[in-house]
């Protein structure tokens, strides 16, 4: 059956490419449709006025007539579409009035017939279809119809192909989900008929890498099924670039040489301050390295102590990197000697490659890495620091605070942003790579990598771009049930850059499909630069959470409100108190404070009660999670309710009761301090801001969540 249907659609798809066409007509759309169990209503071919007046009878109630023709993509606004046509006298007046329309709108146009179409009952307007994403490859997207598509853009996407349940999701995705579901009174509609059509579009595009683009729209949704009323269909002769596969065994058997090396050379090694290979090996000896570090330089003896040697090749025994610094116009020489040494990886600081425009010079050295078995990092690069290796391999500030976030960005002033907060909040790191251009090792990898490093326990990613979505998005699913991974995604204001086609293609702009796909990899998306460190920084230190109960104890009601605000806008669920935990609350607070949720403890409130309350709901097990509203007064200073919060949730951990809590400190310059100490002392808190402590418990919610770790997604 399978096979029968794939020599259906290879034939035809044949002949329109004979015929020099690349979208396919309305009758073989049908065809394709056919083939592939997507639903459509009845129809057929008139090639004449009396051909169309005898289909339409044959056909119970009125028909819908479409212009069929090759040169005419967009039939409505050719006046190529009449709707809701009934009986002989209707049928020829409509016939000759698309035919009139089809040739004022281009009198060219080869027009093959009219189709004459069962006309769909009355639903709701869905569009699905798929596009081929130069990121991700082909991807499906489903989305409300007709109209409403071009305006609200409410359209979510998933690589193809999707199983049932991915299919299923994409209904639930879209803001106007509750509609698919029945409002005022109106019946919900078939669910898994609109999965249906979804899952078949995107086991087609699968099976015909040459379909460029897919559209539905719109499919007509009911109570009793979907069909699709309009099947468009173009095709593309690209055939995208095969990508040099690695193993994952390969991955990380490179991996480890790169990120704890025995031994290291730095090509272009000096003795000359202010030069990139005399600062390499500074930081490299500075820093502790513990290995054996080999300057290359063909005209000194000697560098900062140790000896030279003229070529890498020289070097005695094996090399785990090559670390480049020098010019861009002398790498390819350098690096062929790099592959007759065996060496398995090269770490290039050097620009001027394709960033520069030099796209044949950077094509040459990814050839001669590939043919030596060398990995690349970069080009264009400031290096990377492994700290659990004390390995600087970098021009930039040395940084040695050790500790579980693995931090890695294509651009180099963005790494230097991440080392600056990391040693102002005394972040400890596992790594900080830098990626640049990407020739070859890119985020798989090193997700590959951090993914299996006992050291590491987030990691996060500054990218501009994927080379290989899907390859990304397999790492991704690999390492999330392990360990939170934030990405920062620069470029979301860009629209694609390709031509559409479709309805489909037109609304897949990258960042719509980067946002849609990096969720459906369990990829926490951050905002911004300080977001994704942030996140970073504090996902380590919260509990993951066991269930969706959160509760607010504020000492301010305006911090209360603004918290709960935050606690909605981040997707998360402030707790129905019952009775008996509210009563138990109001015990500790003040006649004129407020139980319920938040608990407004009121701001003259001591020490003891932030205590009590903070105890209360942490032995609580309905409660899941807290946040902390705290405000500044003379009766509890700062650091006063920094120690006691510290020293509770300390105690309760003693005990095996672990739970997330973050705090929003409003005060005086005090409030910093006790932020600081929070920290250390594993409760995420924040001065002056009521929006990034939740944020940061919404990512931590979020993670869980695709991790497995909580039933129920949202």
């Amino acid at each position: 059956m399978a096979e029968d249907r794939a020599l259906t659609v290879r034939a035809l798809l044949d002949a329109v490419r004979a015929e020099g066409r690349s979208t396919l007509t309305a009758p073989e759309g049908k065809v394709i449709a056919d083939a592939y169990g997507i639903a459509v209503p009845g129809e057929e071919l008139a090639r004449d006025v009396d051909e169309a007046v005898a289909a339409a009878a044959r056909f119970d109630g009125p028909v819908v007539l479409k212009i069929v023709s090759p040169d005419i993509l967009h039939k409505t606004d050719a006046g190529g579409v009449i709707v809701g046509v009934e009986g002989a006298a209707d049928v020829r007046a409509a016939f000759h009035k698309i035919i009139e329309s089809a040739k004022a709108y281009n009198s060219e146009a080869k027009i093959d017939g009219i189709q004459v179409q069962q006309m769909l009952p009355p639903g709701q307007e869905v569009i699905v279809g798929a596009v081929t994403d130069p990121t991700f490859g082909k991807v499906v997207a489903f989305g409300l119809g007709g109209v409403l598509v071009e305006v609200l853009k409410d359209v979510t996407f998933r690589l193809a192909p999707v199983s049932a349940d991915e299919a299923q999701s994409m209904l639930d995705s879209i803001k106007a989900a509750e509609i698919l579901r029945g409002v005022r009174g109106a019946q919900p509609v078939d669910r898994w008929a609109v999965a249906e059509q979804i899952r078949r579009v995107s086991e087609l595009v699968t099976d015909f890498p040459d379909i460029a683009e897919v559209d539905l729209n719109p499919v007509i949704a009911t109570p009793e099924g979907a069909m699709a009323a309009d099947v468009r269909v173009i095709l593309t002769d690209e055939v995208p670039k095969e990508r040099r596969k690695y193993s994952r065994e390969e991955i990380l058997r490179s991996m480890k040489r790169l990120m704890q090396p025995s031994s290291v050379a730095v090509i272009g090694a000096s003795n000359e301050q202010g030069k990139i290979g005399n600062s390499v090996m500074r930081n490299l000896i500075d820093g502790g390295f513990g290995g054996e570090i080999h300057p290359v330089n063909p005209k000194a003896d000697d560098i900062l102590g140790r000896k030279a040697y003229k070529s890498v090749t020289d070097v005695p025994g094996e090399v785990d990197v090559a670390v480049f610094a020098i010019p861009a116009k002398f790498v390819a020489s350098a690096l062929e000697e790099v592959g007759r040494k065996g060496i398995p990886n090269a770490v290039l600081i050097p620009s001027g490659f394709a960033e520069t425009g030099e796209h044949a010079l950077q094509d040459e050295i990814v050839e001669i890495a590939e043919r030596h078995g060398v990995r690349l990092l970069g080009p264009n690069i400031y290096g990377y620091y492994s700290t659990w290796h004390d390995l600087c391999a970098t021009f930039c500030t040395p940084y040695d605070v050790k500790g579980g976030v693995a931090l890695t960005s294509q651009s180099g002033g963005i790494g230097m942003a991440i080392l600056g907060f990391a040693r102002t909040t005394k972040t400890g790191v596992s790594a900080i790579v830098g990626l640049g251009n990407k020739s070859d090792l890119d985020e798989d990898d090193l997700l590959t990598w951090f993914g299996e490093d006992p050291n590491t326990d987030c990691i996060a990613m500054h990218l501009e771009d994927l080379k290989d979505g899907r390859a990304f998005v397999e790492a991704a699913r690999a390492t999330v049930p392990k360990k939170p991974v934030v990405v920062l995604k620069a470029g979301r204001t860009a629209a694609g850059a390709k031509a559409a086609g479709s309805h489909t293609g037109a609304l897949a702009g990258d960042d719509a499909v980067y946002d849609d796909i990096l969720k459906q990899a369990g990829v926490i998306r951050a905002p911004g630069l300080n977001d994704m460190l942030e996140y970073a920084r504090a996902l380590p230190i919260l509990p993951t959470p066991k269930g969706d109960n959160i509760v607010i104890i504020t000492g301010a009601g305006g911090s209360g409100v603004l918290l709960s605000d935050a606690v909605m806008d981040n997707g998360l669920e402030l707790m129905e108190i019952p009775e008996d935990l509210d009563a138990a609350f109001r015990k500790f607070i003040p006649p004129f404070g407020a139980a319920g949720n938040p608990v407004d403890i009121t701001g003259g409130e001591p020490p003891s009660t932030y205590e009590a309350t903070i105890r209360l709901g942490l032995e609580d097990p309905r409660i899941h999670s807290l946040v902390l509203g705290y405000w500044h007064t003379i009766v509890t200073p700062p650091m006063v309710f920094a120690e006691l919060t510290a020293r509770v949730v300390a105690e309760f951990k003693e005990r095996g009761i672990e739970k997330p809590v973050v705090a929003s400190l409003a005060g005086d310059v005090e409030v910093e301090e006790a932020c600081q100490y929070l920290f250390e002392h594993g409760v995420v808190a924040y001065p002056y801001t009521t929006e990034k402590p939740v944020a940061v418990l919404g990512a931590k919610y979020r993670w869980a969540r695709a991790a497995g770790l909580l039933g129920g997604g949202r």
